[in-house]
């Protein structure tokens, strides 16, 4: 069976109500909350989490007491990803704008055009890919069909027993738990949110010189980086604290001894001399070796789908020469492609009003604004068949728009434009293939969904665009907002791809990229292609704080406990709920296994929504001047004694079920 004949759960024949007026507002409803949830997350951790499943679960409580059809939740489901993808998109970009110095502070306005030209590009060119990526290819869409499993068992299902569903409480339990936690740290001070410190391992002759080893440890205490390891899994997590390792154990340490421990850079002044300098040495010189193994290992990612990238091309091309086809098919019904080519042909004039007026290059605007319309559209393609692939958390999307910024930066050295004025395009330009590669991802996702359980297409494409719109309204009031409390690349705020873009600008449009630091992370994500290991998750544990690895392990490493006791008592834990498209929504009864994941899935969700969220409010009690501290000096061991209870409850609370029965 082709999925061009894919029996869906709502027939193709049969029309019920979807694209209505309470699943739109529910939509931009969620595109708010989550894009400003995800939008602290990045700044603050490096990552995003993809919003469709908790946006799904958010949609069905919000909408439930109005007996919605289950094609309403999945359009309200819809605007919850365009709020994480915008997120994602200018929180990656835009404050490198700060940091390269084009900024002193964010621009609203200005976010808001990148933000709808990047989020509507990402809509306009999904509508010739959905076929070519959908329904074309057997890609899984992993979180595609464990929304549609979630769907039609709690929506369109009456077969599943009562006592087989996982209870949305989990939800509300994370979030409350993680968001209280948070509070209790940044507006109450009632324990330290970092524990860390510096120790001394004695001297050493150096090129007979005498000098100090020191060594740095420590970890922040976040629920939120606890559910984050948890959801990407053990394997990734492990990734990630090697790099952590590799940089703040071994390579700091090294520079250290031989260069002796700096003096702390104004923006680490307030951690002390020897915490400062350790990050001072971390931000100024190891932070490089994590440009170079993303810059490689971006490459690297889209080299390795360039077939699959060439087909989805042709499938595109030969679309648009034969034009729609006309379908009385529900199922099949796109926006008109004419009506979107011509869109996206529309949006050169906005792109290069845009651009001219933020850089003052009038003919290097003009090239650009067609040049990001077509990076736009191989970030879609390529975005896209990443996330049908591997899924919309662990699509490397950052490696996408590194590549992107190679590509421009290079452009614009060729062109001599040098100075800060072509930083800040190659960074605008950055920031609206990003925005537009991420939509396009998580449109695929909701389009696996829409396709499995019988949505109207045209009908999700109109609803991510009401998402879109109110994402982009209130993004740039969120990210000032964030900015004004927390200092966008404090160690409050790192904002770890941000520096990233930073990195590579500088170095290539400024001449002061340190080249000997950029060619050994090139080496060492060489390396690592040679041994077929992750290069990305290795360049994230590098230039993030250290502190921030070890909480995502502990997660890791919890839900490897979490999938050993179920396979100790199931057998393989490994996608077999999740592996067929007729499985996601067919009305069998929920498996143990089944549901032992996906409790944890929706603690995990709510402690990640949780802790975000209270950060943004944080935020405005700070810029509204509200101080509510009880200590000037937080203690550390309430903190950590309560992290390693909600770490417990964590293991605990997925398998609490499975370990009942047995001690029956």
């Amino acid at each position: 069976m082709t999925r061009e004949d894919f029996p869906s759960f709502i027939p193709a024949k049969k029309t019920i109500p979807e694209l209505t007026i309470k699943a739109v507002l529910v939509g931009v409803l969620l595109a708010i909350v989550l894009g400003a949830a995800n939008a602290y997350l990045g700044l603050y951790a490096g990552m995003t989490v993809s919003a469709i499943i908790p946006g799904a679960v958010m949609a069905l409580a919000l909408m439930k007491p109005f007996k919605p059809t289950i094609l309403e939740v999945n359009i309200a489901t819809m605007g919850a990803s365009a709020g994480e993808c915008i997120a994602a998109g200018v929180i990656f970009t835009i404050p490198a704008l700060i940091l390269v110095g084009a900024w002193t502070e964010i621009h609203y306005l200005e976010t808001t055009f990148i933000s709808l030209i990047g989020g509507m590009l990402g809509v306009f060119w999904m509508v010739p890919l959905r076929r070519a990526l959908v329904v074309k290819t057997d890609l899984p869409f992993p979180e595609g069909i464990a929304v549609a499993a979630v769907l039609t068992t709690t929506v369109g299902g009456s077969k599943t027993r009562a006592q087989d569903k996982v209870s949305g409480i989990w939800l509300v339990v994370g979030a409350l738990t993680a968001g209280l936690f948070k509070f209790g740290q940044l507006s109450l001070n009632l324990f330290r949110d970092t524990l860390d410190g510096v120790v001394s391992l004695g001297k050493y002759a150096i090129f007979g010189k005498e000098n100090d080893a020191w060594f740095y440890g420590g970890t922040t205490l976040s629920p939120a980086l606890l559910a984050v390891g948890w959801i990407i899994g053990p394997r990734i997590s492990s990734f990630i604290l090697v790099g952590g390792l590799l940089g703040w154990v071994i390579i700091a340490p090294l520079l250290i001894l031989v260069t002796g421990l700096p003096v702390p850079g104004p923006e680490y002044a307030g951690l002390g001399h020897l915490v400062g300098g350790f990050y001072t040495i971390w931000g100024e010189q190891v932070r490089y070796i994590g440009v170079g193994a993303m810059l490689i290992g971006g490459l690297w990612a889209v080299y390795s789908i360039r077939m699959n990238l060439v087909d989805s091309v042709r499938e595109a091309i030969i679309g648009l020469r034969k034009g729609a086809v006309k379908t009385q098919k529900r199922t099949e019904q796109d926006l008109p492609y004419k009506l979107v080519f011509i869109a996206i042909i529309a949006m050169v004039v906005p792109i290069f009003v845009l651009y001219q007026v933020l850089s003052g290059l009038l003919g290097v605007s003009l090239l650009m604004a067609v040049l990001t319309i077509f990076l736009a559209f191989i970030a879609s393609a390529l975005a896209g068949y990443l996330t049908g692939l591997v899924g919309s958390s662990n699509c490397p999307i950052s490696g996408v728009t590194v590549t992107v910024l190679l590509m421009v930066s290079l452009i614009m050295l060729g062109f001599g434009a040098t100075g800060v004025e072509g930083m800040a395009i190659v960074i605008f330009i950055s920031a609206v293939v990003c925005i537009g590669g991420s939509i396009s991802g998580d449109l695929l996702q909701t389009m696996a969904s829409g396709q499995m359980i019988g949505a109207t297409p045209k009908k999700l494409q109109v609803s991510m665009v009401f998402g879109v719109l109110a994402i982009s309204l209130v993004i740039g009031i969120i990210i000032g907002v964030l900015h004004q409390a927390f200092t966008i690349g404090s160690t409050k705020l790192p904002a770890p791809q941000a520096f990233l873009m930073k990195g590579i600008v500088q170095g290539i449009l400024g001449g002061n990229m340190l080249w000997p630091y950029v060619v050994a992370g090139a080496v060492l994500a060489l390396v690592l292609i040679l041994l077929n290991l992750p290069v990305l998750p290795v360049a994230i544990g590098i230039y993030l704080p250290f502190t921030l690895s070890i909480p995502i392990f502990i997660g890791g490493g919890i839900r490897q406990f979490t999938d050993r006791m179920l396979q100790k008592r199931f057998g393989s834990t490994e996608g077999e709920e999740l592996s067929d498209w007729e499985l996601a929504i067919k009305q069998t009864n929920i498996t143990p296994k089944e549901k032992a994941i996906r409790t944890g899935l929706l603690l995990t969700a709510g402690l990640v929504a949780g802790e975000a969220l209270m950060g943004v409010v944080v935020a405005v009690l700070i810029v509204l001047g509200i101080q509510l501290f009880v200590f000037d000096v937080a203690p550390w061991w309430p903190g950590l004694l309560v992290f390693i209870y909600i770490a417990a409850l964590l293991a605990y609370i997925p398998i609490r079920e499975i370990l009942s029965k047995k001690k029956r």
